[in-house]
């Protein structure tokens, strides 16, 4: 276990952004990160945690208190059962998996961060989410001081929403077990019409495992969502806004506010998401509320690939990413009278 003191944090956030903390663990093991975290939950010292940073907005004066960089290895395969390390690179699991001939996970490839923090987030992109494959995540449970395993159903997984994420101070995960499937080398059912328009495909159909992984790389490089330390449209937190679910009765007065705004013609993006409930997107809000692709004259600014990242452009201060992400929420609550809600985590600030 190696421990620093003042030790930047901005190295270790896709961001690349924040200030230091004022002491920073290095956990490569189960045992390790327990004994860090009730380290410092017996003497009352603020706890970080940190694993693969591409969820993170870390405020500029940094983090007082322990940061807890979890780095642990460790990919189990039996049959279709896997159990990955919280520590393991996602995307380096995703494309293990397929090289394996095992489907669930092949459309969540190039999305950066660690496998621990998959659970929590409900880690979702073209037409997968993990909730469709977890069977048991194993945390430490700083509330009881042990470790425990919660089942999918006592997970509570909901749209980029979990127990883990509702209760961010009490669970620690260390462990995920995926149920994946043996389609004889083919993947899941491809759900999103963008992936089986990119494929040539209809929805509800199976393509080999490798071509499903290698079309969603495509896309998501396209968006800058794939990291490049050369790109600085990936230095971002990958979609900063999460896709806004409204009621009927909110729905219906932001198609009027759309009707009032772009015209009678346009109609904007619905997708059913539970009784009474229907989800719109996000990038077209922050597009027609005159974001476009590369807003900005400052070190942050919008993505020049796509709407929903904002970006380090090199220089930028955690501050500067702020002003922009307070500055379109407030330019389409104005539009079209939705607030939109961040999806990265924030330490020691907010919008």
């Amino acid at each position: 276990m190696q421990e620093l003191h003042d030790a930047p944090l901005a190295p270790l956030t896709t961001f690349r952004l924040g200030g230091p903390a004022t002491r920073l663990i290095t956990a490569t093991t189960d045992a390790e990160v327990i004994d860090a975290v009730r380290e410092a939950d017996g003497s009352g010292t603020p706890l970080l945690i940190v694993g693969g940073g591409s969820n993170l907005v870390i405020g500029d004066k940094g983090f007082d208190g322990t940061a807890l960089r979890i780095a642990t290895k460790g990919f189990s395969l039996d049959g279709t059962a896997l159990e990955l390390a919280a520590g393991e690179v996602w995307t380096d699991a995703v494309a293990r998996t397929v090289e394996a001939g095992l489907a669930g996970v092949e459309c969540l490839a190039g999305i950066p961060g660690s496998a621990g923090a998959t659970p929590i987030q409900n880690v979702g992109a073209y037409g997968q989410e993990v909730s469709a494959t977890i069977t048991e995540v194993i945390a430490y449970d700083r509330t009881a001081g042990e470790t425990v395993t919660l089942r999918n159903a006592e997970c509570a997984f909901s749209y980029r929403h979990s127990r883990f994420k509702a209760d961010p101070e009490r669970y620690v995960v260390l462990r995920v077990r995926f149920a994946l499937e043996d389609a004889q080398g083919l993947s899941g059912p491809v759900k999103y019409a963008e992936t089986a328009r990119a494929l040539g495909v209809e929805p509800g159909e199976r393509v080999p495992l490798a071509a499903a992984r290698e079309t969603v790389l495509k896309l998501r490089a396209g968006k800058g969502m794939v990291l490049d330390p050369e790109d600085h449209d990936t230095w971002s937190a990958g979609s900063f806004f999460t896709n806004p679910i409204l009621t009927d009765e909110e729905f219906a007065a932001f198609q009027a506010r759309v009707k009032e705004r772009l015209g009678e013609g346009v109609e904007p993006p619905a997708y059913v998401a539970g009784d009474g409930h229907t989800k719109t997107s996000a990038a077209w809000l922050i597009d027609k509320a005159g974001f476009t692709k590369g807003y900005g004259t400052g070190p942050a600014r919008i993505s020049t690939k796509h709407t929903l990242a904002l970006t380090n452009r090199g220089g930028a201060t955690t501050e500067d990413l702020l002003a922009l992400a307070r500055e379109v929420v407030a330019g389409v609550r104005e539009a079209f009278g939705i607030t939109l809600v961040n999806e990265p985590v924030t330490v020691g600030v907010s919008l």
